[in-house]
């Protein structure tokens, strides 16, 4: 089997320890590939390439923003162009629904073209000021950051390398990519293509293998200059302790336990179908999944009926032939998944529905859960407080407004949130009381390339996308200039 290889300066290699590890099928547990693995010092190396393509050659910092921008747009037209490829890749890579797949590939595609575009809109600012030091004029440019190292989710393995990618490149940076190990096939292809439409040595560097060593490095190295993360909160806050060895710029997208709000006045189909959307898309491996369903009492009984029978319905199998939810990433997740759903029967919580691994026909061999539904939840529960990022859903009740808006906000994270109710009153109301970065009014999960993406509290630090996503690559400077040159006498009296 061909041995996949790591990016660097320009170069395809198998890296210096000559180790490799496998990628596996989900949904039959069989190789797919076999991949070189770096070591501290093909890191080290990657780095010290991103560094003299910045500083040194400067040949990508340095294009003018048109031909970047022209770049951006052949990367975007060779993703299209192999659109199938990618689709298939992630899906067997990661094991979600083909049309998922599909769906992400289009949206990689129109993040680059975004991002071709953005860098030409005008950007920095001018500013009056007094004259107490003089005639002066002060203005502000946008600058890359420098070398950034960004560090991805296994959820999302091509969107979630483009959402850091596009932007980065967009700015002038030159970047040091590490998608998750067990994920990583569409970002080889993605690296076939930047060598193709003929990006410079060095300003795109691929490291493939565990998170552990190879992100502490990436992080505690003083030649990088920024940190972005996407996962969970707990390696966040490691990827933060280490970044202080210079202060590194640094951006995290971490987890969450988002609260969906559902009131007695909701369109109760319309909510149940946006909560199957929130909780069972991607298999529930989505750091924004509605996971805590908060109910008005009057209607749970109604509503936790609808939802379980169409979560009886939901079709599980190949990914490939498009069911409705295909396997979790791999078998030490499905474990952690099936260790929760155990933990939600003995801490008390009523199964309503699902909660096995499912086996039946080819998917014997695969890491299938089903959708699980958890009923009569509180919030001291392991399954209301932690994320479990699978197909995994705890109901809780409210009775009244301030209730609602109490048991939402009653989490360390604050990534997403919604609200389904036919008051728009009390729709913005609550919406604006959710400590949530990201929130919906009677919808769940929607996603643009042009709105910021990022969380309060224990959820992240920084935005991704639109405008705000590319600022987070950039450094501003102040410039002022003194238009009436000559000692100013600020001393005399």
């Amino acid at each position: 089997m061909e041995i996949k290889k790591l990016f660097i300066d320009g170069k395809w290699t198998e890296g210096s320890s000559g180790k490799t590890f496998k990628s596996i099928n989900p949904s039959n547990g069989e190789v797919l590939a076999e991949i070189a693995e770096a070591s501290i010092e093909d890191v080290r190396t990657a780095i010290a390439a991103a560094k003299k393509s910045f500083y040194k050659t400067r040949e990508w910092r340095d294009m003018d923003s048109q031909t970047r921008g022209d770049m951006l747009l052949k990367i975007a037209d060779a993703i299209d162009a192999n659109k199938e490829e990618f689709a298939r890749l992630d899906c067997m890579d990661h094991g979600k629904p083909l049309r998922e797949a599909e769906a992400d590939v289009d949206d990689a595609v129109h993040n680059f073209r975004y991002y071709a575009s953005l860098i030409k809109t005008p950007h920095g600012g001018v500013y009056e000021v007094n004259e107490g030091f003089g005639k002066m004029h002060s203005y502000t440019v946008h600058e890359p950051t420098g070398v950034c190292a960004l560090i991805t989710p296994w959820n999302y393995p091509l969107l979630m390398g483009v959402w850091k990618l596009a932007p980065a490149l967009a700015a002038g940076n030159s970047v040091v990519f590490k998608p998750a190990s067990n994920c990583v096939l569409s970002s080889i292809r993605l690296f076939e293509i930047f060598e193709e439409v003929g990006m410079p040595a060095g300003s795109c560097n691929l490291i493939l293998g565990p998170g552990g060593t190879i992100g502490n490095e990436l992080a505690e190295n003083k030649d990088v200059d920024m940190v972005t993360f996407t996962g969970s909160t707990e390696v966040g806050q490691s990827i933060m302790r280490a970044a202080a060895s210079n202060v590194k710029k640094i951006g995290l997208e971490l987890g969450g336990k988002s609260p969906n709000v559902i009131f007695a006045d909701a369109d109760l189909e319309g909510a149940v179908e946006w909560a199957m959307i929130g909780i069972f898309l991607n298999q529930g491996e989505i750091c924004s999944a509605g996971s805590r369903i908060l109910v008005e009492e009057s209607i749970k009984d109604q509503f936790v009926k609808r939802l379980a029978e169409r979560a009886n319905a939901i079709t599980i199998g190949n990914p490939l032939e498009n069911p409705d939810m295909g396997p979790l990433v791999s078998e030490s997740h499905m474990k952690k998944v099936l260790a929760y759903i155990e933990k939600g029967k003995s801490e008390g919580a009523t199964l309503v529905c699902g909660g096995e691994r499912y086996t039946e026909g080819d998917c014997a061999k695969g890491y299938y859960v089903r959708p699980t539904i958890f009923d009569d939840c509180t919030d001291d529960m392991t399954i209301v407080k932690e994320e479990i990022f699978g197909p995994v859903v705890t109901v809780q009740t409210f009775k009244t407004e301030e209730e609602a808006i109490e048991m939402a906000n009653n989490t360390p994270y604050g990534l997403a949130g919604a609200v389904f109710t036919a008051d728009g009153s009390r729709a913005l109301r609550v919406i604006k009381e959710i400590r949530a970065g990201i929130t919906w009014i009677n919808c769940y999960n929607p996603c643009f390339n042009e709105a910021p993406w990022g969380g309060y509290k224990m959820s992240g630090i920084g935005r991704e996308l639109g405008v705000h996503g590319l600022e987070e690559y950039q450094e501003i400077k102040q410039i002022n200039i003194n238009l009436n040159p000559g000692i100013v006498g600020w001393y005399e009296h």
